[in-house]
């Protein structure tokens, strides 16, 4: 467990790409509307600088709304697009644990409630011996997963969702991320919501739409209000 426990929900994927970043920025900002005082973290980043164009840094702190400076969200950032054990050893520099909880502690101490967002998916390396999962584990906060909305999502959704039970963590809920840029049209979408809730035992907490355009805070605050169930966002942002 991390040395000072917070409330707030770790945020996870089922891969890389499939939507975190929106998920998470979008729940921060809806629930700081609604006055709670609540922050975004970022443990590690690998491909981007805090402060480059378009990184998750920069993305969690405009589509939020939190006012903490890109290199407070994601205090380790690391240039090389690998995984961040590898990208941090392209730089010279071993990971530890210890040090990656310490990086948030700033934020652990100004804030009552964070949402962490993860690094694409459980299983990615992020010390010598330790993944994703296991900084999940140790920060004891519950969990929610982002996935596809497409075919293929039961499989994966319900592998993730096993492993961190089997690390004891707490899988509260999933919020599925459509991706339509081919213009395909996928019939599982209509199912998947709820093949997932009945093998997996978990909620889906809502669907989110393509976007297809720039995105902007006040339009991902709508549609995390109009796609996904905010009273188990309120409930579990305070636990």
């Amino acid at each position: 467990m991390a040395d000072r426990p917070f409330s707030g929900l770790f945020i996870t994927g089922t891969d890389t790409g499939v939507g975190k970043t929106i998920v998470t920025a979008g729940i921060a900002s809806v629930l700081r509307e609604t006055g709670v005082d609540i922050g975004v973290w970022k443990p590690v980043q690998s491909g981007a600088r805090a402060h480059d164009e378009g990184s998750d840094a920069m993305h969690l702190r405009s589509w939020s709304g939190v006012p903490d400076a890109c290199e407070e969200i994601a205090p380790l950032c690391f240039e090389a697009p690998l995984t961040p054990y590898l990208a941090a050893e392209a730089e010279g520099k071993s990971l530890t644990m210890e040090e990656v909880i310490a990086c948030g502690r700033p934020l652990m101490e100004r804030y009552p409630a964070l949402l962490v967002e993860g690094a694409g998916g459980l299983l990615v390396p992020l010390t010598p011996t330790e993944t994703i999962a296991d900084l999940a584990a140790r920060l004891n906060l519950p969990m929610l997963i982002v996935a596809r909305a497409g075919l293929g999502t039961i499989n994966h959704t319900l592998l993730s969702v096993w492993y961190a039970r089997e690390l004891g963590i707490e899988v509260v809920g999933v919020i599925l991320n459509q991706n339509n840029s081919a213009g395909v049209i996928d019939e599982s979408v209509k199912t998947n919501a709820s093949m997932i809730e009945s093998y997996g035992g978990v909620p889906v907490w809502g669907v989110l739409p393509w976007i297809n355009k720039p995105l902007e805070r006040q339009h991902l605050t709508q549609l995390i209000q109009e796609c996904v169930d905010i009273g188990q966002l309120c409930q579990w942002s305070h636990k």
